[in-house]
């Protein structure tokens, strides 16, 4: 049943990436995988760790940004392949879920200088907590700059509650974090560059942690995230690498 399963998302998630700039219900994800909606949802949930509506999401972002930096089409002409009919809300939403504008991100060639992170919470919430860990590298390659964040789910969109940018795999430090259900995702680029375009599946590596529920203030340690290369199942990383030392530790 799980082979089933695994190969009815498949067919989902290449459908996705064939249709990325035409409407797709998800009533026509769930024809596809040939399983009832509530079904589909529920499975497909359960293997990439999203909706199906936010891996599409994420996969047009992750489109828009490959066509960035390696064509000349204009953001409108961009927008427009990626299933946006208003380059603005294109823009506004790019802005939030990567990280910089469109135009900016192009500019920099696909590596921003800087993340923001969500604010750290007023005096009137609880106390926050530490988390630290450790990156381990992928087998048989090697990777540069991790980039290490916290999500409130198994996909980097939008602003990470707290992140740090290490040198290499090794140990972290996420400090301040409030409490909630929190998610500590990782990627690096693989310093080869033969896995393909900068911010494209094939050259990035991605691990994980979670969930993992934060209710009181202390130092949690023991987190061990494995970077691995991106699977297919793997949620889009939303988010521009970055190449900044002075990235905030948010400790």
């Amino acid at each position: 049943m799980e082979d089933q399963t695994n190969r009815a998302v498949q067919r989902v998630i290449e459908t996705m990436h064939d249709n990325v700039g035409n409407p797709i219900t998800v009533d026509e994800m769930a024809r596809t995988a040939m399983f009832s909606k509530f079904h589909f949802c529920r499975l497909f949930q359960k293997v990439t760790g999203v909706s199906p509506g936010r891996f599409l999401a994420a996969l047009r972002f992750q489109r828009a940004k490959h066509l960035l930096v390696s064509t000349s089409l204009s953001v409108t002409d961009i927008s427009g392949r990626v299933g946006y009919t208003s380059v603005g809300t294109f823009s506004s939403r790019f802005s939030s879920s990567v990280g910089i504008s469109p135009s900016t991100y192009r500019r920099l060639g696909g590596v921003i200088p800087r993340v923001h992170i969500e604010p750290t919470p007023d005096l009137s919430t609880p106390a926050p907590s530490a988390l630290e860990g450790e990156v381990h590298p992928p087998a048989d390659a090697a990777v540069g700059k991790v980039f290490v964040g916290l999500f409130p789910d198994r996909i980097q969109l939008g602003r990470p509650a707290r992140c740090t940018l290490l040198p290499g795999p090794g140990s972290f430090r996420l400090g301040n974090v409030p409490p909630g259900r929190w998610y500590i995702l990782a990627h690096a680029a693989f310093l080869d560059g033969r896995r393909g375009a900068p911010g494209s599946t094939q050259s990035l590596s991605v691990g994980s942690f979670g969930p993992l529920v934060v209710t009181r203030p202390g130092s949690a340690g023991n987190v061990l995230i494995q970077l691995r290369p991106m699977q297919p199942f793997d949620p889009p990383v939303v988010h521009a690498l970055v190449d900044d030392p002075s990235l905030p530790h948010a400790s």
